[in-house]
């Protein structure tokens, strides 16, 4: 009981109380058995109730599982600062006899990255965020790193960038979280940092297209194109041909592309149906921000469909992703209209933490950890 209590979870049903002399302990795949110190022998059945039972549900946040030099598992609870080898999930054990569960929603519009990716363990994959260092970029990197995996902050501005990986690392020291510079807006740096990343020979087993610019007044990149068409689609194209082939052998692998519901709003076809080029990158006497916009998402989602069907016979699956009516980016900063009415409408929309489960939900999908069912 003072095992329990030290864990919080001192509540338990009298019929499951042990014997003196009887403790309670899981296996690393979360069966429960007993030991029994006075006999010094275990068994797998409750001594008075004779069921087998297992761990039902994730470890809560805040809370991972280690092995001691005797190979016994120990549970750390970083948010707490205190250690224990009483699985806290104990509290919610089932007996060895599951029945059909009933269909429900799992998650919902409030549901959070952390909520989604509660209990997950990510040790092992390597995730590279575009756009990292704020706003939902910034909430998908942290959630991801939180829990395990290697987390590269690909960004354009690395000051901005490294005040995110120190932020992160301020919640759990032993995150693995870097940043890269990318900036989408030049070709020459989107090859740049696949060289560099290919230099690290390691795995690429997520990457979240998510960085992007809205409302911007019209302009040129070096390479010539228009910026809202490059940032927002065409150097994440790039970006994925250039990585294509480590995302093959890294298989099971998944590009998220951050598009939006905007996309609806426009069209890149001519009078007579066929492609218009000219809309993708537009002069400036054809150019309005927001059609701009809604034509890069549009890019995207095409793009991202386009990639499934070619890659997923590869074991790289994409998906296009809308993060919901989010006001507390940055995103609108280049115009102050927009400035004044994202913040009107914010009280209507979602705060930032929602939207990183969208990034986190695709990232689960067909089951990068063959443990974790979606």
């Amino acid at each position: 009981m003072a095992a329990l209590r030290y864990a919080g979870l001192d509540d338990t049903d009298s019929e499951d109380e042990l014997p003196p002399g009887w403790e309670q302990r899981t296996t690393k795949d979360g069966w429960v058995y007993y030991a029994n110190h006075t006999e010094e022998k275990t068994q797998w059945e409750h001594p008075k109730t004779g069921k087998r039972k297992r761990i039902a549900g994730d470890l809560p946040y805040g809370w991972e599982q280690e092995t001691d030099e005797n190979g016994q598992v120990f549970f750390v609870d970083h948010i707490n600062k205190r250690t224990t080898y009483l699985d806290p999930r104990l509290a919610f054990t089932v007996d060895d006899n599951p029945t059909k569960p009933t269909a429900r929603q799992r998650y919902d519009g409030s549901t959070t990255a952390m909520e989604i990716l509660q209990g997950r363990d990510f040790s092992g994959k390597v995730v590279i965020v575009t756009g990292a260092n704020s706003g939902i970029g910034f909430e998908t990197a942290k959630s991801f790193a939180l829990h395990g995996a290697h987390v590269i902050l690909a960004c354009r501005n690395m000051t901005r960038a490294n005040e995110a990986v120190s932020r992160i690392l301020g919640e759990w020291h032993k995150a693995k979280v870097e940043a890269m510079t990318l900036d989408l807006a030049v070709l020459r740096s989107v090859q740049h940092f696949a060289q560099a990343f290919k230099a690290k020979n390691v795995s690429l087993h997520v990457l979240v297209c998510n960085a992007a610019v809205f409302a911007l007044p019209w302009s040129l990149t070096k390479d010539g194109l228009e910026t809202t068409f490059q940032v927002n689609h065409l150097g994440h194209f790039y970006l994925v041909q250039l990585l294509q082939d480590v995302l093959c052998r890294s298989a099971p692998a998944r590009v998220v592309v951050v598009s939006s519901e905007s996309h609806r709003f426009t069209d890149i076809n001519d009078s007579s149906g066929k492609l218009d080029f000219s809309r993708l990158s537009p002069s400036k006497n054809d150019y309005w921000a927001m059609l701009a916009y809604n034509r890069s998402k549009l890019c995207n989602i095409l793009f991202s469909n386009e990639l499934h069907r070619r890659l997923s016979p590869r074991g790289v699956t994409s998906n296009a992703v809308h993060p919901g009516n989010v006001m507390y980016s940055s995103i609108h900063r280049s115009w102050w209209v927009y400035t004044l009415l994202f913040t009107l409408a914010r009280p209507f929309t979602k705060s930032m933490t929602p939207p990183g489960r969208l990034q986190a939900h695709c990232d689960l999908s067909d089951r990068l950890e063959d443990d974790v069912p979606v």
